[in-house]
């Protein structure tokens, strides 16, 4: 079954994913980055979230705009509020997995064990079993129950959230491009077709089209991407709809690598460590053009990731922050 295949159906247990990234990851929670997650996993045919929404206000309307269906758990007193929000959410997991069978896939998005058994019980009836949740205040159990298991803290990183209540601005071409495309990549085992990326794509932003880009065709902006070195295509798989790949050359890469490694020095302890989250805004000063996602990654964490698995620096937790240093090589 290919990812275009795939029916997702979500459930979020919000108040857990909302605490856990307040307390935990200091932001509030954001709904959007879950979004362009499941945007190269499949088609999401149904999205609800679970919660007393009288505590959670500004996130109502941005679920809302992502056409989340809010179901209200009445505030009760102690234990059986919460039991009430998972048991109504098991419910109609189960409820809607017996009775849609296109539905193939299920978006669990919680951290509380709780809900583990529900979990099993729909791999049990076939169906494939995404969890999203804050790693921190994920059960130790939770992840190895699923088929795959999606840590929010990687999918937003160390960028600066969104101010409530801002438009979201529009996206890049090669931005969107390069990180649908990422994505992709990572979460499926074969190439990746021209018209595999497009409609990714248009998953992320329904809106999309060559157009209003400035190009006559999706072949011809494909080209000119190629053209550009923004992706490789492999022309010899097929002329109409080409096989389409990440740039092997590395050298805008290895550019930005090397401006990291000068950022780090400049902000290094003794001991040669210097703290992830000064190091973008350190990179911007020199380099006001700097963009981690026009290079493809997602987060300037990804983007740092990458530089480690060049052997370029080494990163390590110290409590609740991350630091980064240079290997000299």
């Amino acid at each position: 079954m290919t990812n275009d295949d795939r029916r997702l159906a979500v459930f979020l247990d919000f108040e857990n994913l909302a605490i856990g990234a307040r307390d935990q990851l200091h932001r509030p929670f954001d709904y959007r980055p879950v979004v362009d997650a499941l945007a190269a996993r499949g088609r999401t045919v149904l999205r609800r979230a679970y919660a007393d929404w009288s505590y959670f206000s500004e996130e109502r309307r941005q679920l809302a705009r992502h056409h989340v269906e809010l179901i209200e758990i009445p505030q009760k007193m102690g234990h059986s509020r919460k039991n009430a929000a998972d048991i109504k959410m098991a419910l109609d997991a189960l409820e809607l997995a017996y009775t849609r069978d296109f539905v193939d896939t299920f978006v669990v998005g919680t951290g509380d064990s709780d809900l583990s058994p529900l979990v099993h019980k729909l791999r049990e009836l076939d169906k494939q079993v995404i969890g999203v949740g804050i790693r921190q205040s994920t059960s130790k159990l939770l992840p190895p129950a699923c088929d795959e298991f999606i840590f929010y803290d990687d999918l937003v990183g160390d960028d600066i959230p969104t101010a409530d209540g801002a438009e979201e601005a529009p996206v890049a071409l090669a931005e969107l491009v390069l990180t649908t495309l990422t994505s992709l990549d990572r979460s499926t085992s074969g190439p990746v077709r021209g018209s595999d990326l497009k409609r990714a794509m248009l998953r992320r932003d329904p809106t999309f089209t060559e157009a209003m880009h400035g190009f006559r065709s999706w072949g011809e902006l494909l080209r000119t991407l190629d053209e550009r070195g923004t992706i490789e295509l492999d022309r010899s798989s097929s002329t109409s709809n080409p096989h389409v790949g990440l740039p092997s050359k590395s050298a805008g890469d290895d550019a930005a690598f090397r401006t990291l490694v000068v950022a780090v020095a400049e902000h290094a302890d003794g001991k040669g460590w210097a703290p992830l989250s000064r190091l973008k805004d350190a990179i911007r000063e020199d380099d006001p053009s700097f963009n981690e996602r026009n290079l493809g990654y997602r987060t300037f964490l990804e983007f740092c990731r990458a530089a480690e698995a060049r052997g370029v620096v080494e990163l390590e937790r110290d409590g609740d922050q991350r630091l980064v240093r240079a290997t000299g090589r």
